[in-house]
Parts: C-alpha cells; sequence; structure tokens
C-alpha cells in the first residue's frame, strides 16, 4: 500500500478544511446587518455554518488519528477487527480507521 500517497491526500484535504474553518471563524465575527430581515437570514446561515464547521472539525480529528496512524505503521488496518482495509475504501475514505464490514456493524 503507498501510504505516502493518503498522507499526502490527507494533508491537502486538512489544509483545505483548516481553511474553511478559518473563513467560517472570520464570518461569524463579521458585523451583523441592522436591517431585521437580513439578521433573520444571517442567523439562519449562521446555523448552517455552526454545522459545517462542527462536521469540518470532525473531519479533522480523523485525518489527525489517520494521520497518527500512518506515522505509527497502522494505517490501512482495521481497528476493530485487525484485517486490511481495502484500497478502494481508503480511496474513497482516506481517514477511516474501520474495514467496509466493521463499518456496518457499527
Amino acid at each position: 500500500m503507498d501510504t505516502a500517497r493518503y498522507e499526502t491526500v490527507l494533508r491537502a484535504r486538512k489544509a483545505e478544511l483548516e481553511n474553511r474553518l478559518t473563513r467560517i471563524e472570520q464570518d461569524f465575527t463579521a458585523p451583523r446587518n441592522p436591517d431585521d430581515d437580513d439578521r433573520a437570514i444571517e442567523r439562519n446561515n449562521d446555523e448552517v455554518l455552526d454545522e459545517l464547521g462542527e462536521v469540518g472539525e470532525r473531519e479533522l480529528m480523523a485525518i489527525d488519528a489517520a494521520l497518527e496512524r500512518i506515522a505509527k505503521g497502522t494505517f490501512g488496518i482495521c481497528a476493530r477487527c485487525g484485517q486490511p482495509i481495502a484500497e478502494k475504501r481508503l480511496d474513497t475514505v482516506p481517514h477511516t480507521p474501520l474495514c467496509q464490514a466493521c463499518a456496518g456493524e457499527v
């Protein structure tokens, strides 16, 4: 397995997420519109941005864990059953700690 390729993909995704989360944080600190209707729309947008931020934070944690598994030499091994994770699955979800069978059970 080419772990260097996965490390490159994971680091690129991490940089992308960190950039997106920075922009979300900047949006939260931007001055609010004094118009009531616009403020209501901004509040709705804030809820969406907050959810995107939470999803991004969870993915960042998973990416960091995957990078740690690469460093330890355990990347590509299912954390639950110890069997190899199919490269097709890693190509789709490179930060996954579980093989397809174990992921389906949890």
